[in-house]
Order: structure tokens, then sequence, then C-alpha cells
């Protein structure tokens, strides 16, 4: 196997992929770290292997020294057998198989080992395999089993001095005791950036789910807007254009002149939806012009226009305004007049031949109010359209500036339907953004 390309992005491996902090690093470092990945991520995927291979090469190695009786060079006691100085080497290296998964029991042979060791005089140096040991378990036990662990490797070097007092205290134990400390403290600092890193990850992985929410969210409330500027434009247009071809194609036989002012409006009212549904597919569009955006959203200012295409296309419309907008803000200003064009395309659609309307925009010192009454015995929205876009979008608009909106029939004789929004004086600023 080779080892993987550090131009990668992913690193060739996991391990890589999870905490990929090298990108702006050094080559060398790269290499280093890209390699140090690769070992883990193979340790991660073939364990025995690799503790077999481990193993393999301390049993190598310290047979070796027995085999060339190179460990008598510093062995206090020379003529110790042969038998016992086999057993022992294999007591230091064979354990190292199940360090991992029984680390304290293999702690605590070697232990023994180690005291017999000393006590013998023979002194392998096969016995710093418990270093390794011991790194282990600074690695993945509690800090108070590292610490026993750690007092218990105090009683061979004492054993080796009381036993063969060779030089002073500071000699002879003191090094062995500081050898071990230096990995004890090496496994706790590699510890512990481990446990940085992952929780480096960890909050790396926890903000890209937060930012695909987000993202979802944000995509969920743009499709809802859109649909509720589809729903005013096409569903209004639409329903203006069905009811002037209905009264055309009823006059054309006896009033042919109310037929050709039929087909004008309809042909004006058409070119009014092709202009704002181009206008708002062009906002959408990845490549849309600056100007795309510029282009003005009806304001409060329209509401004339709008009652007089209502009043075009057959509905008798009366509208009354009381007091001055004193510069409310654009998307308050689009909230009413959405609502009041929705509720003018509800009664020409179900307030019936006969039906007339009021519309009623009223400023005041908590707000705006517009209300919005037919005489209309088509009885409303129907089931259908309640569970529609229809008033779920008004709802939704007048959500947006903390309103409230007020939707039903009229209680009391000549019957028709009645709207009310008011938008209150204050509301929150992302929301106002949110529009």
């Amino acid at each position: 196997m080779t080892l993987p390309n550090p131009q990668r992005p992913d690193g060739g491996g996991q391990g890589a992929r999870d905490h990929d902090w090298s990108a702006g690093a050094q080559p060398l470092t790269r290499y280093v770290e890209r390699g140090v990945q690769w070992v883990r991520a193979f340790d991660r995927r073939r364990p025995l292997v690799w503790d077999l291979l481990l193993t393999g090469f301390f049993v190598a190695v310290a047979f070796t020294d027995v085999a060339s009786g190179g460990w008598r060079n510093i062995a206090r006691n020379k003529e110790v057998g042969v038998w016992l100085v086999s057993t022992m080497t294999l007591t230091f290296t064979v354990p190292l198989l199940w360090r991992r998964r029984h680390p304290l029991a293999v702690h605590g042979v070697m232990v023994l080992a180690m005291v017999v060791n000393t006590w013998t005089g023979a002194t392998l140096q096969a016995s710093f395999i418990l270093l390794i040991v011991l790194f282990n378990i600074a690695m993945r036990l509690p800090t108070r089993t590292l610490a026993w662990s750690y007092g218990l490797l105090v009683v061979p070097p004492v054993i080796g001095h009381i036993r063969y007092p060779r030089g002073s205290w500071d000699q002879q134990v003191v090094p062995t005791m500081m050898s071990f400390a230096i990995v004890a403290l090496l496994g706790i600092a590699v510890r512990t950036r481990q446990e940085y890193m992952a929780s480096l990850v960890q909050r790396a992985r926890q903000l890209e789910v937060e930012r695909d929410q987000q993202a979802q969210i944000a995509t969920h409330a743009e499709r809802t807007r859109i649909a509720r500027e589809m729903h005013d434009i096409i569903g209004h247009n639409l329903s203006v254009i069905t009811t002037l071809a209905d009264g055309g194609s009823y006059a054309a036989a006896k009033s042919p002149e109310r037929a050709a002012q039929a087909l004008t409006a309809i042909g004006t009212t058409s070119r009014q939806a092709l202009t704002e549904l181009r206008r708002l597919l062009d906002v959408l569009r990845e490549d849309a012009p600056e100007t795309a955006a510029l282009a003005p959203q009806p304001a409060l200012t329209d509401l004339d226009q709008l009652i007089e295409g209502v009043r075009a296309a057959g509905l008798p419309v009366r509208g009354t305004v009381h007091g001055r907008p004193d510069s409310l803000p654009a998307g308050r200003q689009l909230t009413v007049y959405r609502v009041v064009q929705e509720a003018l395309t509800n009664t020409l659609k179900h307030g019936g031949p006969e039906a007339t309307a009021s519309v009623e925009v009223v400023y005041g010192d908590d707000g705006v109010r517009a209300t919005v009454t037919d005489t209309g015995v088509g009885g409303g929205p129907t089931a259908a359209d309640i569970g529609g876009r229809g008033l779920t979008g008004m709802r939704e608009r007048t959500a947006l500036y903390d309103g409230t909106l007020e939707a039903g029939p009229l209680r009391h004789p000549p019957g028709g339907w009645h709207v009310e929004l008011h938008l209150p004086k204050e509301f929150k600023e992302f929301k106002e953004s949110a529009q």
C-alpha cells in the first residue's frame, strides 16, 4: 500500500478527512501528518495485524539479545540461567499482544517479571518494553489508574538497589523513574491532543449540520416567499382575466362594443401579469442583471390601479383611505397591498355577479389597518381555497410583522365576506428583512 497523496482533498483516509489541519502547512509537515493518519487508519482497520507485527518485532529483538549473550554486558549477575532469562524475555514481550484489551493485566505481569529481573540481577533491557504498556495506560485509562500503575513501577528499581547496591540512590532509582515519568507525560500529551482534535472535529461537524439546517430553512423560506408572490401575481390576474372573458363572451352577442372593451382589458391585464412575472423570474435567475433586483414591488400608491383593474373586471369597488402612510416601510406596504389584492381576488372568484366590495385603509398611531368587505353571495373562499395558498399566504405575510388577520363571513345580512388586517407600528427588524 502507498502513502496517501497530500494533494488529494480527502487525504486518502477517514482520519485525514476528519481533521485535515495541515492544508496550509509545509510539504514535509503534510507528508508526516498524512503518514501518521495512514498508520492510524490501518491500525483501526486491522488492530490484530498491527499488534502481531509489534509483538513479533520485540520478541525477535529480545531473543537476539538473549542468543548473543549481550545481556551479560550490563547484568549485575552474569550467572543467571538461560532458561530463566528466556522466560523473563517471553514475559516482557508476548503480553504486548493484549496490551490494549487488558492493559492492567499486562502491566501487572510485566511488573512481576521486572521484580524477578532486578532480584536476580539479570537486568534485561527487554524490561523497558514496559514503557509501551505505561504509554498505552496513559492514553486510554483514567489518571487515577495511571498514578497507581506508575507507583507499582517504583518497586522493581528499589528492590534492585537493595539487592545489588551499586552507587547512590539517585543514580540507581531516580533515572529509571524519570524515564517512566517522561513516557507517562508523553502519553498524557498525546491523549490531550487527540481529545482536542476530536472536539474540533465534532465542532466542525456540528457547524456543518447547523449550516445545512440553516440552508434548508433559508431555502424553505425562499420557496414560501416565491410561492406567495407567484400566487398573488398569477392568481389575481388570472381571476381578473377569467371574469373579463366570461363577461366578454356574454356581451359578444348583445353588445360588441362591451366585448371589445373586455378584450382590451384582458390584454392589459395579461401584459401586466407577464411584466410582474418576468420581473420575479429575472430576480431568481443566477445570471440575472443587476437592474432586475431594482424593479419596484407594488406599494400602497398602486392600490388605486389595483382597484381600477378589479372594477374593469366587473366588480364595483369603493376605496377609502384615512390618514397618511408617513414613510411606511416597503415591506409592510407590500403586505397590505397583497392582502387587499387577495381579498378582492376571492370576491371576484366567489362573490357572484351582484357582489360589490369596499376597501378601507386607515393609518393611525398604532399602525396600519386595512379592511375589505364584500356583499357576495358565494360565501367567500371554499374549503379547497382555505386549504390552498390564498388565506395561508395572507396569514404568513401578516405574521412577518407581528400583525393580526381576521377573515370570515359576515354575520348580518346581506351576507358577504370580511377581511381585516392590522400591522402594528413596532415590529422586529429581522422580519423586515425576511419579507
